[in-house]
């Protein structure tokens, strides 16, 4: 079998790393390329050391234009577009964008959240992976927009590992910071708000409520645990069987009728659900992986999805249970 030629463009990172992880065992990728301006020259175990002995290429920073079939780009927020205009890729190369830049589908991007947007994925060469809450989020609500149960405004709570403020040090991502600590931070104001927006008036022309949606900074290294409620006139069970009706297809996101917990979800790429009613309000519990469900891991589903593979090739992966 021909394999995917695949290059990771800010491979030095957090989701950068995760990809690496991810791709080196992938039966269908051959792993070509791996780049980064701040780390060129140097061994990938260098700069990830628990890939020692899976990966034996050196960071460059020149981005080959040809012989290239999928290309990541875990660049900053707004470098996107500009590496873009740089660097000339084959019109067929599958570009997947895990920054913020076309997560509004302009540029000839789809948004790639398979579990609404799978048949666009398929025939997709250009891709906008979603945003980390805006994944835990939106899992969490889709089916009820579908079925228009929302009329006011959903309550929104959520609380990510420190490795979703990225690699560099900052004074809130710092150990002394977060240990034994929590704090809210960008409240109502979230930038994952827009995408989410827009696909649930994808799903619902009619959509108009107003998402408040209160973030935290978490003390645990990864992963995302998310509360959603609003108003519902309908049973538990009613809303168990929608969901996982809506869901039967998705080959990673899960409706549980027993208590979830985070662990569950992290080290995989899965998106964990379990839904409650309770003093009139549906309660809906969100749990996936940031640096996977919530970025390399769909990354790499929506590369599976673009190329005619099984969603779930490459992306066994198993929970720390404890």
């Amino acid at each position: 079998m021909t394999k995917i030629r695949t290059a990771v463009i800010g491979a030095a990172g957090y989701t950068g790393g995760e990809l690496l992880r991810i791709l080196v065992h992938h039966p269908a990728c051959e792993l070509v390329c791996v780049h980064s301006n701040s780390q060129k020259g140097k061994k990938v175990a260098e700069v990830h050391p628990d890939l020692i002995g899976d990966c034996d290429l050196v960071f460059s920073d020149q981005v080959p234009n040809e012989g290239i079939d999928a290309v990541f780009l875990g660049l900053p927020h707004g470098e996107t577009k500009g590496f873009l205009e740089a660097h000339a890729f084959s019109p067929d190369t599958v570009i997947i964008d895990l920054s913020t830049d076309f997560r509004n589908e302009s540029g000839g991007f789809v948004y790639g959240l398979p579990e609404v947007n799978a048949v666009k994925i398929k025939s997709a060469k250009r891709i906008a992976n979603p945003g980390c809450f805006a994944t835990g989020i939106q899992l969490a609500l889709a089916p009820a927009i579908a079925k228009g149960w929302v009329k006011d405004a959903i309550q929104i709570t959520g609380i990510t590992g420190s490795t979703g403020a990225g690699k560099k040090l900052g004074e809130t991502s710092h150990f002394s910071y977060r240990t034994g600590n929590m704090s809210v931070y960008k409240l109502f104001t979230h930038q994952h708000l827009n995408e989410i927006k827009q696909t649930f008036r994808q799903i619902n022309p009619d959509f108009s409520s107003d998402l408040l949606f209160v973030p935290y900074r978490g003390n645990f290294s990864r992963g995302i645990w998310v509360t959603a409620y609003f108003p519902f006139e309908g049973t538990e069970e009613e809303a168990v069987k929608a969901y996982q009706e809506f869901y039967k297809n998705a080959a990673f996101t899960h409706v549980s009728t027993q208590d979830i917990d985070l662990k569950q979800a992290v080290n995989t790429n899965k998106c964990i659900l379990h839904i409650q009613k309770e003093a009139g309000q549906l309660v809906i519990y969100s749990a996936i992986d940031n640096l996977l469900k919530g970025a390399s891991g769909q990354a790499v589903q929506n590369l599976n999805l673009a190329f005619g593979l099984d969603e779930r090739t490459g992306l066994n992966l198993k929970s720390i249970a404890f």
